[in-house]
């Protein structure tokens, strides 16, 4: 070790039969001294991903505009030299605790965390005051490359990214996710109906659709439309919903239990999260005047949701007879129910159904 270190204050543990260390270090050291890989070097000498830089404002605005309540997980990290550990005491109870000495000349490569240490160097840029607020650190010792390369894979091994649906049941941050849980939990029309947790339904679910399709769905109702209170807004959507769902027999005979939500799923294409987009947006032109205007939707009883129907449904939001969830087949499916019950298109509606008549009247 030369004359000059760095001194952090670590807990000692033991894992694979290996020494590590756990520490916690200032904001404002992290970009300093902590390295990640060139990009320049082919992927097999690098012990880590390129850095994805268009992830980094993303993850500098969470932190700018959580200050109070942020939270980033530890950083993990190798030491490419020789460290020396020094207890605080000799009691078997104390060895565990200490300084973890570590010679200036060496490196620190992260194995997983160089986003966050990217965005915590941007976040510092803006505020310095955050620079005296501290990450956990986990230190092991370098063992060569490809033990940092097997430290990498084994680390993202097992991450599992939560659903869709269930980051937004518990996003407290997001209005548009307190306005989907709001018309989940209070509308008439999806009480009890909603899957919170998943992105997919399974044949044997007794839920018609999931939070993340209900709040898309909501979201393009309530448009660019502003409003004083996620409540407000909410309240204005469960209107909507609940008069739709009058028009739609099938959801008030799962309600009934008198189909089994399945079984609506297998046989109509009105329980899909692409119709229930269209819905929202159908709902939106509805609610664009002075005071919004649900007539039309008695209309809704002309159309044959039957997935049978391939008349009307192939192409348009199924292929092969399976449904589709492209953008292009939400815009085709509101456009199809606008004209349906009689109120005007879009411009964006008007040129996808055209293209859509035209390619179907070529393959005939």
């Amino acid at each position: 070790m030369s004359n000059f270190e760095y001194a952090f204050p670590s807990i000692r543990g033991v894992q694979a039969g290996k020494e590590y260390y756990v520490s916690m270090c200032p904001l404002r050291l992290i970009p300093r001294i902590f390295l990640f890989d060139d990009e320049e070097l082919s992927p097999e000498l690098r012990a880590q991903r390129t850095l994805n830089r268009s992830r980094i404002p993303e993850m500098s605005r969470y932190i700018l505009g959580n200050k109070n309540d942020y939270v980033f997980s530890a950083i993990t990290a190798s030491i490419n030299g020789s460290v020396r550990f020094t207890p605080v005491d000799d009691k078997t109870a104390d060895e565990r605790l200490g300084i973890l000495h570590v010679d200036m000349k060496n490196q620190f490569i992260i194995n997983d965390g160089q986003h966050r240490r990217a965005a915590i160097e941007q976040a510092i840029k803006e505020d310095h005051s955050l620079g005296d607020e501290t990450i956990a650190v986990v230190f092991f010792v370098d063992q060569g490359l490809s033990r940092s390369q097997q430290m990498f894979a084994d680390l993202n091994r097992h991450a599992i990214r939560p659903s869709k649906s269930l980051g937004i049941l518990y996003d407290q941050r997001s209005d548009g996710g307190k306005v989907g849980k709001l018309v989940a939990l209070k509308s008439e029309a999806f009480k009890g109906m909603v899957e919170l947790e998943r992105n997919t339904l399974s044949e044997r679910s007794r839920k018609l659709f999931t939070l993340s399709a209900l709040c898309s769905a909501t979201s393009d109702f309530l448009g660019m439309r502003e409003f004083a209170t996620p409540d407000e807004a909410a309240n204005e959507a469960i209107k909507y919903w609940d008069e739709l769902a009058k028009h739609i027999p099938e959801w008030q005979l799962v309600r009934k239990s008198k189909m089994t939500a399945g079984e609506i799923r297998r046989d109509f294409v009105h329980s899909h999260g692409v119709l229930l987009q269209a819905f929202g947006r159908v709902g939106a032109s509805l609610s664009s005047g002075k005071k919004p205007n649900y007539a039309p939707l008695v209309n809704l009883k002309k159309i044959n949701w039957s997935r049978s129907n391939a008349r009307d449904w192939e192409g348009r939001v199924m292929i092969g007879g399976r449904l589709t969830k492209a953008s292009n087949s939400i815009v085709l499916a509101s456009g199809f129910i606008k004209k349906a019950i009689g109120i005007e298109l879009s411009p964006e509606e008007i040129k996808a159904e055209a293209v859509f008549n035209k390619s179907r009247a070529r393959k005939s």
